[in-house]
């Protein structure tokens, strides 16, 4: 058989994956423009504003106007912001704003960009694991990464989780409003915690992570909303921390991260009131690697490959499942802990989120 035909490459697909390869590298360098442009204030400074000088936004981001102007332009070709060419002028559209400008937005995206900073930053942690299969622990990582995961998901949460995600849960809500104890476990910088504590006056709330600096700032964070009588934070691990009794347990995109899942599963098991509830909030995935293939799917499976993965061995990596863990994984690793209930309460583009009852 003749292999030289097989070898010769198919123009049509070649021109597309170099397509694809070129508009990759476009967003990577396109990642560091939106991060200059939200720490030097540029997008606030055009924000209802309505079409601007490039002289006007730096003038008002107290910026060079020259280098400004170049940064304009890369927005424009980005589709990041409109260019008026008869009045040389630049604007911010509404749904551009509520992307790139309004910071408590749910689609706020600059924090973002922060994660595969720190992703580069560890480059040569991540390539020493990949020959060694050593692990990497969360705390070893560039600082840029916690900040970046912190802020991208408290909007997420600050959105969903109290108006959308618990009510989704059988009776959650209604023990919340009238008193109820919770863990948050895997707690990072407590903005899921706050938001809880915020929304439900009569419950107690305690954060548990091992991330010391993470509990200090989650310290700060509850003091900041001031709900620090009721939203408290300890360092422990998901399959040690303290107290019994709780009313609901929250697992927020962590679970995948440990070392060990089933036993911080069957932890909380113990540690739940009889009828007291699990909640997991898990990244958005399908049980086969066939049915992620999405721009969602990849941006998780490159996270899970430096970051979750290279966790949870370094937490002894009994079971590593990964940020694309996928719904029946996780039901069979709460199965194993002892539950009799585990179903879907809902879903978004982003997230899984399951509730499991013993």
């Amino acid at each position: 058989m003749d292999y030289s035909l097989a070898k010769t490459p198919d123009t049509a697909r070649l021109e597309a994956l170099v397509g694809r390869a070129v508009s990759d590298l476009s967003a990577g360098y396109g990642g560091v423009m939106v991060s200059l442009g939200h720490r030097l204030g540029l997008y606030k400074a055009m924000a209802d504003k309505g079409p601007l000088t490039a002289r006007d936004i730096a003038a008002r981001a107290g910026c060079a106007e020259r280098y400004v102007r170049e940064w304009l332009n890369s927005q424009v070709a980005g589709a990041y912001l409109r260019y008026h060419a008869i009045s040389d002028t630049y604007e911010m559209t509404p749904e551009q704003a509520m992307v790139l400008a309004n910071e408590d937005s749910p689609v706020f995206i600059p924090h973002a960009w922060s994660v595969p900073a720190s992703m580069w930053a560890d480059e040569d942690k991540a390539i020493n694991a990949f020959r060694t299969g050593a692990g990497i622990p969360w705390g070893d990582h560039d600082g840029r990464l916690y900040c970046g995961v912190a802020a991208f998901y408290r909007n997420a949460y600050k959105a969903s989780l109290v108006p959308e995600w618990l009510p989704a849960l059988d009776g959650v809500v209604e023990k919340l409003q009238a008193g109820a104890l919770v863990a948050d476990v895997g707690c990072g910088h407590g903005h899921s915690t706050v938001l809880m504590a915020e929304a439900f006056a009569a419950s107690q709330f305690l954060g548990f992570d091992t991330h010391d600096k993470s509990v200090v700032e989650a310290r700060q964070v509850a003091g900041a909303a001031g709900v620090a009588d009721r939203a408290s934070f300890l360092t422990a691990r998901a399959d040690t921390y303290p107290g019994t009794g709780y009313d609901l347990i929250c697992f927020f995109d962590c679970l995948h991260d440990m070392g060990d899942p089933l036993a911080a599963a069957t932890h909380a098991a113990k540690a739940l009131a009889r009828d007291g509830t699990v909640m997991l909030v898990e990244p958005f995935a399908n049980d086969r690697v066939e049915d992620n293939v999405s721009p969602v799917g990849r941006l998780y499976y490159a996270a899970l490959t430096t970051i979750c993965c290279a966790h949870a061995i370094s937490d002894g990596g009994r079971t590593v499942l990964g940020a694309q863990a996928g719904e029946a994984r996780l039901a069979d690793i709460f199965r194993k802990a002892g539950f009799t209930r585990f179903r879907r309460a809902m879903q978004t583009p982003f997230n899984l989120i399951l509730e499991a009852r013993l």
